[in-house]
């Protein structure tokens, strides 16, 4: 478990907190943001429309983190039907926001690593490596790109394939999202029982094809 592992260094610890904040913040208020530039003023009514890492945490989704390597912040509430290009569409586009804005912070924490313009030097002395806080911040980011495009209700994955599909076929998608949560559990403890695991076995390929495009050591 990567707590364990965590745990038994505080400077990864550390360092992990701090990716996981930047890269779950980032995330939410990306979210925030284009539903707020589409139309709907729901965000902001709400204090999503912030870069506070408070008010995107989600207990659940923070400690998953923690245990498996990937979770979620708290969902932006999003009123489809004041979005610009419709609420299929505008869903969509908003779902993407978030992925994508990870995408976009691995990329920027990763040129001074793919420059080599960052060493093993730390913050204060004996403090937190520099090199590793920067490597944690690009790895959480790709980790919750790849993890939220799943196409399974919560995550920004099932929108979008809703988004995608033909309308009939969507709506029939549609009716699967009160049961996403179910499944994704079950996934998850089949992942603890089966020696496969089947969530490392999806995600591994695009996040190592991602970790390769923005140059990790």
């Amino acid at each position: 478990m990567i707590l364990t592992s965590l745990l038994s260094d505080p400077r990864l610890l550390f360092s992990f907190i701090i990716a996981m904040i930047i890269g779950i913040t980032v995330h939410e208020f990306s979210h925030a943001l284009l539903a707020h530039q589409l139309g709907d003023k729901t965000s902001q009514a709400l204090g999503r429309l912030s870069l506070n890492p408070l008010a995107h945490l989600d207990p659940i989704g923070t400690l998953m983190l923690l245990i498996a390597g990937f979770g979620w912040g708290k969902p932006v509430p999003v009123n489809p039907y004041s979005l610009r290009y419709g609420a299929k569409a505008g869903m969509m586009i908003v779902s993407l926001a978030g992925p994508l804005s990870n995408l976009v912070t691995a990329f920027v924490f990763a040129l001074p690593l793919r420059l080599d313009m960052v060493q093993e030097s730390t913050l204060g002395g004996q403090g937190v490596n520099i090199f590793t806080l920067l490597y944690f911040i690009v790895n959480i980011n790709l980790i919750l790109c790849v993890f939220n495009l799943l196409p399974l209700a919560p995550l920004d994955g099932f929108k979008v394939a809703v988004g995608i599909l033909p309308r009939n076929m969507a709506a029939a998608y549609a009716q699967t999202e009160r049961y996403g949560m179910m499944i994704l559990l079950g996934i998850l403890f089949l992942d603890y029982l089966l020696p496969v695991h089947i969530l490392s076995g999806i995600l591994s390929p695009p996040l190592r094809l991602l970790g390769a495009l923005v140059g990790l050591p």
